[in-house]
């Protein structure tokens, strides 16, 4: 273990083991391996073929599976296959285990009798189990063992939910909790949670929970599947599949077996007798429809249209999935506390289903938050990170009005219309405006308000995911305009560009900031971060205001707009003072070639970067294609065209990184780019690198002034090539005239192939391909399509 004053990881993995090569046990592997974790993948052994494999097949699997559990698919090579019987001396040298075999009690003991043996002294072990008792499966384990157990709970798909639930024993070492928690966080890049030891812990018990609530009230309200889909997605702050949708992503079967969990496991909760699964439900699995892995369960698809089944009818009918005019004016209000006035004096049923379900979740909530959870804090972030909701249930609570919500829940309760008459607990009512606040959240079992954990490793997140009316230092500002402010925190000297446009766009404002903010950092600062406050880092250029100037004929001016974006590129490519890029979400169009011109970039792990200009019909022209030719020479200055053969085909065709890893491999980001795994933990390390670069004193490259091309050779090997995608009809004429610009530019024009250009040059050549592109009407139509319908447009 590190010491505690230290903000880093206090876990030092660097071999760990799945068991158990199904779904969840097999993307949790591969997320390790993304980590940097080396990972061994158990099985079974197999009774045909090679006995690994069923591990085997798992991790060929994963290449197929969407969306894509690895960074990179190459990385499935580095998870090594095992099985039970020939390979547990593996185990010896391993540091975690993470069990997540199937949820029967009986095998996950007999399996923990079977490897205790093969452990060091030292390894941490850990059940993957969604709601099992981890004391009772600590008993398996030999005594001296079992202050090293406790439950790591991933949510499914692991890689992209956020939500990890940490569930210790009684007997459970703190270090070996906090040594996890830190390994978690950082390593692994999770938002970490601790519950306590009770059925479904935290997410499940509440999520789920709420998908009962609402399959209860579908009945009681007499509405469509698609009509609750409606109305509890987006509209409430919540993931488009939102009730029935989920339920088939998820599984009917899985679904069922989670609710007969709870009815096994929770005879005496208030809600017991609706731990069933609906008629309806349990009819769809009897057919074999267990969602979308059969083809079908609440939906299917029937050609190109989306069918959702009528219980009425018992046949499946076209889905509509809208709500109720009155209904989406209710849910269109601003303002939580008259929002919630209105659905519950409302007589629309779809506003009374509504309703029900948040009176019904508010009652489940606070009625068992003194066993489940520390503070309402955890339970919050456990159905945000866990479910996807903006809000958590007691945060969607106390924002429309705490004292009245309760009110009513009560009224509610003595009317025998709540679904279970178990009071609510008295804290509710004792006067109070909510459960978080200043000195922190709620805590029933301790009745009083804790603040946020301690722990070292969250001195890393400077600005962490913050809960209902949480505030964070936003630090001093040095300067801004309409574009972006240049602003300070603490006094390490590093200054901060953060953009003020909508989506993080680039218009003319934010040129001339960053500009004049870098011009200032150069007097007063020793290093900048461009870090945005919210993702996206950047959706690329403003297109309205240049679709504007084309329409308006004014074309100098637009020139004008493509010369001062380069001159961004260039201001930040040469700074006295390092500027570091810190990314993630969407760097697109100009937000890329800004990060390429950075001293260095930090890409968040889910960074989804791309020069994807070539789709509105342009090319990249804010230094993006100079900047890849100069790298190609770097890299290869006797025949510049093998680099680029390896970015070509990533510009024109608009290519997007699904990961940081897989940008390194288009050639988007530098091989010496740092990839974090934990986005809120961004800015802190951006920050590190940027001192570091100007601790190390840094100087910008000096001007490429004798750059190598492949000049016109290389540009009519590019287009031979796409001669073959315009004969098989793959790319439309428009599509082979963008790309040929992008080819000359990339080559260097026509010269002489191994000529030696200036960067200016290349920059020239960026200007006049994308103007003359910009003029031609397919172009313009490309922009006002992608603008009205946020489609690219094939012409």
């Amino acid at each position: 273990m590190t010491a505690a004053s230290s903000p880093t990881p206090g876990l030092r993995i660097r071999k760990a083991a799945v068991l158990g090569a199904g779904v969840m046990g097999a993307q949790i592997a591969a997320h390790l391996t993304n980590a940097g974790v080396e990972t061994v993948l158990f099985d079974l052994p197999a009774k045909d073929g090679p006995k690994s494999g069923i591990a085997l097949k798992a991790i060929a699997n994963l290449a197929k599976l969407s969306p894509a559990p690895l960074a990179d698919k190459a990385l499935a090579a580095s998870i090594i296959p095992a099985n039970y019987d020939d390979d547990l001396d593996h185990l010896k040298d391993v540091d975690l285990v993470i069990e997540a075999i199937a949820e029967r009690m009986d095998w996950k003991l007999d399996l923990y009798k079977k490897i205790a043996g093969h452990l060091s002294k030292t390894a941490i072990i850990a059940s993957n189990t969604s709601g099992l008792s981890i004391n009772t499966l600590a008993e398996a384990l030999p005594e001296e063992m079992r202050h090293r157990f406790c439950g790591v709970h991933f949510f499914n798909p692991p890689r992209y939910m956020h939500l990890v639930e940490l569930i210790p024993t009684r007997l459970t070492d703190k270090n070996v909790l906090d040594g996890l928690e830190a390994f978690l966080v950082t390593t692994v890049g999770k938002g970490v949670v601790i519950a306590k030891d009770t059925p479904n812990f935290i997410g499940n018990r509440i999520g789920v929970f709420s998908m009962l609530s609402a399959m209860y009230h579908t009945d009681q309200f007499k509405l469509g599947f698609d009509t609750v889909d409606a109305l509890t997605g987006p509209a409430l702050g919540r993931p488009k599949s939102a009730t029935y949708r989920t339920a088939d992503v998820v599984g009917l079967d899985t679904m069922a077996h989670v609710i007969k969990t709870m009815a096994d496991t929770l005879p005496d909760d208030p809600w017991h007798q609706y731990f069933k699964a609906p008629v309806w439900l349990q009819g769809l699995i009897d057919k074999g429809a267990m969602g979308q892995k059969t083809g079908g369960g609440f939906y299917k698809k029937v050609g190109k249209d989306i069918v959702v089944l009528d219980v009425a009818k018992q046949d499946f009918r076209p889905s509509e999935q809208k709500p109720s005019d009155e209904v989406a004016a209710i849910l269109g209000i601003k303002d939580p506390a008259e929002k919630f006035g209105k659905l519950r004096a409302s007589t629309d049923p779809q506003a009374q289903f509504l309703w029900a379900s948040f009176r019904d979740l508010f009652h489940y909530s606070a009625y068992h938050l003194a066993d489940i959870a520390d503070t309402a804090r955890d339970v919050d972030f456990a159905i945000r990170w866990g479910y996807g909701w903006k809000l958590g249930p007691f945060e969607t609570w106390q924002a429309a009005g705490w004292q009245q919500i309760a009110e009513w829940i009560n009224d509610d309760i003595k009317a025998g219309k709540a679904m279970s008459n178990a009071p609510l607990p008295a804290w509710v009512t004792d006067g109070r405006k909510g459960v978080h606040g200043k000195d922190g959240s709620y805590s029933a079992s301790a009745n009083a308000d804790k603040p946020r954990s301690q722990h070292p490793v969250y001195r890393r997140q400077l600005f962490p995911d913050p809960i209902l009316g949480e505030k964070f230092d936003t630090g001093t500002t040095v300067w801004e305009n309409d574009g972006v402010r240049l602003w300070t925190l603490g006094d390490d000297g590093i200054g901060i560009i953060s953009f003020k446009t909508k989506m993080n766009t680039v218009n003319d404002h934010v040129l001339d900031g960053v500009q004049h903010a870098i011009k200032l950092a150069e007097e007063k600062l020793k290093a900048v971060v461009i870090w945005q406050t919210g993702e996206p880092f950047s959706a690329g250029a403003d297109l309205k205001g240049a679709l504007g100037l084309l329409k308006e004929g004014r074309f100098d001016d637009f020139e004008k707009m493509v010369t001062n974006f380069q001159a961004t590129s260039m201001a930040i490519k040469h700074s006295l003072v390092p500027v570091v890029s810190a990314v993630r979400g969407m760097a697109f169009g100009g937000g890329c070639e800004f990060q390429m011109h950075s001293a260095r970039t930090v890409a968040a792990l889910e960074s989804y970067i791309g020069l994807v200009e070539a789709g509105v019909g342009l090319l990249p022209a804010g230094g993006g294609l100079h900047e890849l030719a100069i790298r190609a020479a770097k890299a290869n200055p006797a025949d510049p065209f093998e680099e680029l053969k390896k970015v070509f085909e990533t510009v024109a065709m608009a290519k997007v990184s699904a990961s940081a890893f897989e940008a390194k491999n288009l050639g988007l980001l530098r091989d010496g780019d740092v990839v974090v795994f934990n986005a809120y933990e961004l800015l802190y390390v951006a920050k590190q690198v940027a001192n570091a670069l100007a601790e190390s004193g840094y100087r910008p490259p000096l001007p490429a002034n004798a750059i190598p091309v492949a000049g016109d050779v290389g540009t009519a090997t590019f287009k031979a090539s796409l001669a073959n995608l315009q004969a098989g009809y793959f790319a439309s004429p428009h599509d082979i005239e963008i790309a040929t610009r992008i080819a000359d530019t990339l080559c260097g024009g026509v010269i002489e192939r191994g000529s030696t250009v200036d960067e200016e040059w290349l920059l020239a050549l960026e200007r006049k391909h994308f103007v003359e592109l910009a003029k031609t009407e397919k172009t313009q139509a490309r922009i006002a399509h992608t603008m009205t319908t946020g489609k690219p447009l094939r012409n």
